[in-house]
C-alpha cells in the first residue's frame, strides 16, 4: 500500500466515527410516518376534569379531513363511536372533540379529560380520510394516560341492596347470570370524592382492594372478581385511599357442584389490512363438559364490525392502517347453569 493509499485510509478511519454518530441523529430525528397521538403523551399523569391540549401528528397520511377522539376506561367495550358531543346511551360513545384543519393545532385543540375519570384511562383518535370518489376510511392511534381526581375521597361503597343476598327468591340472577355454584361476578363498587364527583372504582386498577372474611363463600379470584363457592354468610370489605366499606353477602344457592368454565380467545396474531380475521374461542371448555354460551368484545383500537358475537368464531375484516396497530379483543363464556368464566383476552395486529 503506497503512502497516498494509507492518508486516504487514515482519513476514513477518522470519518468513521462521525458518519455513525450521524446515522443515530437521523434515526432519532427520524419523520413520523403514521397518524400518532402526539400530546398527551402515553403515560401522561392528568387530573380529571383538567382541559388539555390534544394534538396528532399526521405522517404520510394525506386527505385527512378531521380527527374524532373519544374517552374509555381501560378495559370498557370500545364503543360505537359518533360525532355529536351530547350523544348518550349504552351503545353510544360521544365524541370528546372533532379537529379539524382549521384548529389550532390542526386538528387539535382543547379537550377535556372526563370529569368523573379514575386511574388508566384510553384517548381513542379516530381520523377521518377523504378518498374522493371512493368515499372515506379512516384511521386510529390510542395511547393510555392516568386520571387522577381533582379533589380527595370522603366515601366509599357498595352500589347493591344491603345485604346482598345471592340465590334467594327474587334475586336468582344478580349481576349477571342465574345465581349459581362456581359463579364469578363482579360487584359494582363507586366513591364520593370532595369535587362533587361520584366515581366507579370496581376495578383495581384505580386502587381497590377486596377482602372476604370467609372465602368458603365467596372467594376474591383478581381484577375484582368475586366468585361464588359455598352456601353461608360472609362480608366483603373494599378498600381505597385509607376509606373502606363493607357489605354483608348471605349465599343460598343450588348446592349442586359447578366449576366455572374456563375462556381461551386464541393466540396473538398478525394480519394484513383486508384480510378476513377469525378469533377462535373453540379452546374454551367447562370442566363438566357443558355447552358454553360466547360473548365476545371489543376493548381496543377504532371500532370494526365484529361479526357471530355470540359463537366461538367471531370474525371482522381487518382494516385499512398505516402502520401497524392493535386489536384487543375479550371472551368471557359462560355454562348452562349460569356460571361466568374470568375474561380472555387476544391481540390482533394488523399490518398495512
Amino acid at each position: 500500500m503506497n503512502q497516498s493509499q494509507n492518508s486516504v485510509g487514515r482519513s476514513l478511519r477518522r470519518f468513521l466515527p462521525f458518519l455513525a454518530g450521524l446515522s443515530v441523529t437521523i434515526g432519532l430525528a427520524a419523520p413520523v410516518f403514521a397518524f400518532k397521538i402526539s400530546e398527551p403523551r402515553e403515560g401522561a399523569a392528568l387530573k380529571s376534569g383538567q382541559t388539555v391540549t390534544a394534538h396528532v401528528d399526521l405522517g404520510n397520511d394525506i386527505g385527512i379531513v378531521k380527527v374524532r377522539y373519544y374517552w374509555y376506561g381501560e378495559q370498557d367495550d370500545t364503543l360505537v363511536e359518533q360525532d355529536d358531543a351530547t350523544a348518550t346511551g349504552s351503545i353510544i360513545a360521544p365524541v370528546a372533540l372533532v379537529g379539524k384543519s382549521d384548529h389550532d393545532p390542526a386538528f387539535g385543540g382543547p379537550l377535556a379529560v372526563p370529569k368523573d375519570g379514575i386511574g388508566p384511562m384510553r384517548l381513542l383518535a379516530v381520523a377521518e380520510i377523504s378518498r374522493g370518489r371512493l368515499g372515506t376510511r379512516s384511521v386510529f392511534d390510542e395511547i393510555v394516560v392516568n386520571v387522577e381526581p381533582q379533589g380527595e375521597m370522603t366515601a366509599i361503597d357498595f352500589e347493591t341492596d344491603k345485604p346482598l343476598q345471592l340465590g334467594r327468591s327474587g334475586q336468582s340472577s344478580a349481576f349477571g347470570h342465574v345465581d349459581s355454584m362456581g359463579k364469578i361476578f363482579e360487584l359494582p363498587v363507586v366513591a364520593d370524592f370532595s369535587d362533587g364527583v361520584t366515581r366507579r372504582i370496581s376495578a383495581p386498577s384505580t386502587g381497590t382492594s377486596y377482602q372476604s372474611s370467609n372465602e368458603n363463600v365467596l372467594k376474591i379470584v383478581g381484577g375484582g372478581m368475586l366468585q361464588i363457592v359455598g352456601n353461608g354468610k360472609t362480608t366483603l370489605t373494599v378498600s381505597n385511599r385509607g376509606r373502606q366499606s363493607q357489605l354483608d353477602v348471605d349465599v343460598n344457592v343450588n348446592e349442586e357442584p359447578n366449576e366455572p368454565p374456563v375462556a381461551d380467545a386464541g393466540s396473538n396474531k398478525t394480519v394484513k389490512a383486508g384480510t378476513k380475521v377469525k378469533l377462535n374461542g373453540l379452546k374454551s371448555h367447562d370442566a363438566e363438559g357443558e355447552a358454553l354460551y360466547y360473548a365476545w368484545s371489543q376493548v381496543r383500537g377504532s371500532k370494526v364490525p365484529l361479526l357471530d358475537v355470540n359463537g366461538p368464531e367471531a370474525t371482522f375484516q381487518a382494516p385499512q392502517v398505516s402502520e401497524a396497530r392493535i386489536y384487543r379483543f375479550k371472551l368471557r363464556v359462560t355454562d348452562k347453569k349460569g356460571a361466568d368464566s374470568m375474561p380472555a383476552f387476544v391481540e390482533v395486529t394488523v399490518e398495512p
